[in-house]
């Protein structure tokens, strides 16, 4: 998501500057302040609402661990009642509870009630470099073509470059989650697409305005 979103944003723009009929320094400028912008809006945006997150877990973990101190025969009986739900006989449910308690009832509770495992534990700062990384690596991808193309074809060079990551990406993500390649292409691409077109017919309004 991240670097569909650098993608997207960064070609967006470049494109809307282009053709405003900007010269390559102002079209590099922008595309750079677009890659620095929305790597730090992403990395701040995921570090806040991750932390939020966070913090819902440590607070249910510490009602947790004052439940299981004030009433363990309760929670006994509430683990057994989630493994119950899941098909398990009383007797073998109250078993298990007895035995995952006696191991670690904070971590048998985390888990199979709250849903908060060590693997799946909200890590703030690791989500907000994640998305600034993904975000910058995406945005690189149009700022390169801008680099190395001759600015009367900048618009095209761009938004075509552009589609063909989206692509990419579309598919490399359909096929990771074992959903089918081409609607996750199509949807990326129409909306990238639809992106640029938006932002080059402002650009080429606000170009003529000022011209």
């Amino acid at each position: 998501m991240g670097a569909n979103d650098g993608i997207v944003s960064t070609a967006s723009l470049i494109v809307g500057v282009a053709s405003a009929d900007a010269d390559r320094t102002s079209v590099l400028i922008a595309g750079m302040a677009s890659l620095f912008a929305g790597s730090m809006s992403m990395a701040a945006g995921e570090y806040v609402s991750v932390s939020s997150q966070s913090d819902t877990e440590k607070a249910d973990l510490a009602r947790e661990t004052r439940e299981l101190a004030e009433q363990p025969q309760s929670e006994l009986e509430e683990l057994a009642g989630l493994y119950q739900s899941r098909g398990v006989e009383r007797e073998t449910a109250l078993a298990v509870a007895a035995q995952m308690m006696a191991h670690d009832a904070l971590a048998a509770h985390a888990r199979d009630e709250l849903g908060i495992s060590h693997a799946t534990t909200a890590r703030p700062l690791q989500a907000a470099m994640a998305s600034a990384l993904t975000f910058t690596v995406g945005a690189a991808a149009p700022l390169a073509v801008v680099l190395f193309t001759p600015l009367q074809m900048l618009v095209p060079s761009v938004a075509v470059a552009s589609l063909i990551c989206l692509a990419i990406l579309g598919a490399l993500g359909a096929k990771a989650g074992g959903a089918p390649l081409m609607p996750s292409i199509l949807r990326v691409s129409f909306w990238g697409a639809l992106a640029m077109i938006v932002t080059a017919m402002v650009g080429k309004a606000f170009g003529a305005a000022i011209g």
